[in-house]
Order: structure tokens, then sequence, then C-alpha cells
């Protein structure tokens, strides 16, 4: 390869992705006249056209997309290694964005992550918090927290939580009104506080464990809502059963305040996984990753 073939290449590339001289020249920081002289040169040299040109429109030729679908793995592989190159740089800085659901957010993130931004002055960090799952890449998100379960196969997964449970809770005052279920099958005539998902979702269903099968069960129930703190005020009033998180209800059934059923049908999972796409990381990510493993 000739001295300055890898910067035609690169200049081809984002011409071919804006299709356009004009932008391309403004990323690049050269003139559109230069840019065109080069990407002239650059077909010379290579005996083969890269670019179809009209007087208003540019877009790559069927050798200039071949060339292009090679380039573009290459170059964002030297653009990472460049990057990299930030770790030697001292302290991380930048920006995270960040994709998460409610309880994620109240348990995982509200407590640690005020001291990483102490920690960390330099680095920025986003929140978006929603039910719905969110594409990171097309969302732009450098990462995303969920439950293990929800986490795609093809993406990079660190444990930032404990294992969890959900339990099936109500009131002494409930129970005096319906007996508690023995099974699951009995949970047909109770009354149960629903919860609806963000996002066009349907009702969650209550997910249980029976004999090693997993159940994922529709319950009645008067109330439906998109909102866990609702939710939680109905079930703790005495409408009706609530399916809640084992963390957020420990203290209350300790103390009698609430009663657990079905418990031998609620066994823990997997807890929440910090989740991204490419194993490249920038040091301001490896940080909060570093900040809430711990």
């Amino acid at each position: 390869m000739r001295r300055g073939d890898l910067d035609d290449l690169a200049a081809f590339a984002s011409v071919a992705r804006t299709r356009s001289f004009t932008r391309a020249a403004a990323e690049l920081g050269l003139s559109p006249s230069a840019l065109s002289h080069a990407m002239a040169a650059l077909e010379r040299r290579l005996g083969v056209r890269l670019l179809a040109r009209t007087t208003r429109s540019v877009a790559p030729t069927a050798a200039g997309q071949q060339l292009l679908q090679s380039l573009d793995p290459a170059l964002a592989q030297v653009r990472d290694g460049v990057a990299s190159l930030a770790d030697w740089r001292g302290a991380p800085s930048g920006t995270v964005r960040l994709a998460t659901f409610g309880y994620a957010a109240r348990t995982i993130l509200a407590p640690r992550l005020p001291q990483f931004l102490l920690d960390h002055p330099d680095v920025s960090v986003e929140v978006i918090v929603e039910d719905r799952l969110i594409d990171l890449v097309a969302g732009g998100f450098d990462a995303g927290i969920r439950l293990s379960e929800a986490v795609e196969k093809d993406m990079v997964a660190v444990p930032v939580g404990p294992d969890l449970r959900t339990v099936v809770v109500g009131t002494p005052a409930y129970f005096a009104r319906h007996p508690p279920p023995a099974t699951l099958a009995e949970l047909d005539r109770h009354v149960c506080v629903n919860y609806r998902l963000l996002g066009g979702g349907g009702l969650l269903p209550w997910e249980f464990e029976d004999a090693g099968r997993d159940v994922r069960l529709k319950v009645p129930g008067q109330l439906i809502v998109n909102d866990e703190v609702l939710a939680g005020a109905a079930v703790r009033a005495g409408v009706g059963l609530g399916y809640m998180m084992e963390h957020d209800v420990a203290d209350e059934i300790a103390d009698g305040r609430l009663v657990q059923v079905l418990a031998p049908w609620c066994p823990p999972y997997p807890g929440c996984r910090l989740y991204y796409p490419d194993r490249r990381v920038s040091p301001a990510l490896r940080a909060l990753i570093d900040a809430l493993r711990a």
C-alpha cells in the first residue's frame, strides 16, 4: 500500500457513506475540490471506478460498494485501536448513554451512580428509564441494564446485581377475606393487582416454576396499573395479591405486615446484567462497569 492510501480510502468511505463531497469534505477538514481530486487519483491508482458522479449527487458504484463493505469493519477496528490509547491518558472522560428499567434504576443505579459521578468529574452519564426493551444500537446507547433473561445472546453481559426472586404477597386483612392459595390453580379465585408494561406491552404475566417447568399465568383482578408504586400501595392497602420483588417487601414479610404465599413455586433467578454490543468499550464505560460491579 502506498503512503497516503489509507487516508484516501478513509476519505472514500466518508464520501460513499454521506453521498456528498460537500458533507464528506466538512467531516475531513478538506475542500470539496481537493477531495474530488483525491478520489479521482485513487480511482486511477486502483484502475476501477468507485464513485458515480452527477451534477447533483454522488454514489458508490458496484465496485465501490464492495470496497466499502470491506473498509467499514477495517476502519472501525483502526478507530477502536486509536480510541484504546485513551486508557493510557489518565482519567476517563466523555459521555455514557445508558438504557434501563425502573427496578434497576432504583436498586443498582440510585445507590452507586452518584458516587461514580463524584469520583469521575469528567464523565457525563445519560440514563433513560423505560419498561420496554430498547435497541441499543438504533437508539445510540452505549449500554443497557436488564434482567439476565431479557439480554440478547450476542451481547456482552456483566452481572451488576445479585440473584432475584419475585414473590406473591397479601395483607393479613386480605387473607381474612380470602383463604390463602395453596396451589397455582387457586390464583384464579383471587383478586390480583396486575401490571401493564409501558410502550404498548401486554399485562405482565406472573411467572412460576412447577416441577422444573416454567409457568406463566394471567391472573384476574380489579386493578391494572403501569406504575409499581401505585401497585404496591394497592397491595399494602389490602386490595389484592401482589407479584412483587422480594427485595422490596422482605421487611414487611418479616414483621407480618405482608404474608407470602406460594413460596415453593417462586425460585430465585439470575439478576440484572449490564450489557453492550461490542467487546471494545470506552474508558468511561469501563469505569462505570467497574463501579456497578463493586
